[in-house]
């Protein structure tokens, strides 16, 4: 696909979107720290008004392997909630045998996400690293993550890569890597063409981004979206990654601005709130869902959006 003429690569990625044409509010039970079953997440996705919910391939897989694959689409079809995204299932920081080990079993999952509906995969990128200068970083980053993408489109699915923009998380090390939405861009670039931004508006917001640098990315450069807010009184060069709040909660972070920019650009995936609040970890499942969804459609409202 790498070599593939720009109408095919457009081609490809068209088939690779959602057939819904707009973004939707999206359920991640681990984003606050919800254990649940698929068939449980499903349920309080849908009780508390998410329009899709994120899952674990793995466990969509045995529920196929027990059932069937039509069991598990009846699932979501039943609760009128869709598919959000699921987690790469490959060590690509592992050894060789770990990392081939991951592609070998990666087709399969990708096949029955394809098959359930499920085709955005994701996977957050660290920012610094002590053994890798830069530019032997980013070419390791690309040959581990180009096999990972042709096997994806292989079956449909497109790459979501988060980049971390938080000062502290390269605090310390001695090699900086890709912490911008551009860095990250250009890294998708070189991956392939069904790969792009996991875009996080913490990440977005402590990279020193802004609105006027999301009027340049397209629908096709985004496949899934974190949405949270910041602590009030903290510089952004002194945010600490997993002390963050609900989406709207302070207005440190423009998000009705930052969800207005996705909607202009026709973004038409999961919008997931990743609080990392402890308050919200504290709750029982229920209430945490409820505060969650009460805290994202109020930015969505703010933004106005429809639901």
């Amino acid at each position: 696909m790498a070599g593939m003429p720009a109408r095919g690569r457009t081609s490809v990625l068209r088939a690779m979107h959602s057939e819904e044409s707009s973004m939707f509010m999206n359920l991640s039970p681990g984003a606050i720290s919800i254990r649940a079953s698929l068939p449980e997440a499903i349920r309080l996705a849908s009780a508390h008004g998410f329009g899709g919910v994120d899952i674990s391939i793995a466990e969509a897989a045995q529920i196929a392997s027990q059932s069937s694959v039509d069991a598990v689409r009846e699932l979501f079809a039943t609760a009128g909630v869709r598919p959000g995204g699921w987690g790469l299932p490959v060590n690509w920081r592992g050894n060789e045998t770990e990392y081939q080990q991951g592609l070998s079993n990666l087709g399969r999952l990708a096949a029955l996400g394809q098959a359930i509906g499920a085709t955005r995969v994701t996977q957050w990128i660290p920012s610094a690293s002590d053994e890798r200068a830069f530019y032997e970083n980013f070419h390791f980053h690309v040959a581990r993550f180009q096999p990972i993408a042709r096997i994806l489109a292989d079956h449909g699915c497109r790459l979501a890569l988060e980049f971390i923009g938080p000062q502290t998380q390269r605090n310390g090390k001695k090699y900086g890597f890709i912490h911008t939405m551009d860095g990250m861009l250009a890294l998708c670039a070189a991956i392939g063409p069904n790969v792009g931004l996991l875009l996080d508006s913490w990440h977005w917001y402590t990279s020193h981004s802004t609105l006027a640098e999301l009027d340049h990315v397209t629908n096709d450069q985004i496949v899934y979206v974190h949405v949270n807010d910041a602590p009030a009184g903290v510089a952004i060069d002194d945010q600490i990654d997993n002390v963050r709040c609900l989406p709207g909660e302070t207005g440190v972070i423009d998000l009705p601005g930052f969800l207005r920019k996705l909607e202009a650009a026709g973004y038409d995936g999961p919008v997931t709130p990743e609080p990392f609040s402890q308050r919200v970890r504290e709750m029982p499942a229920e209430d945490a869902a409820r505060t969650t969804a009460t805290a994202l459609r109020g930015a969505w409202r703010a933004a106005g959006l429809r639901e």
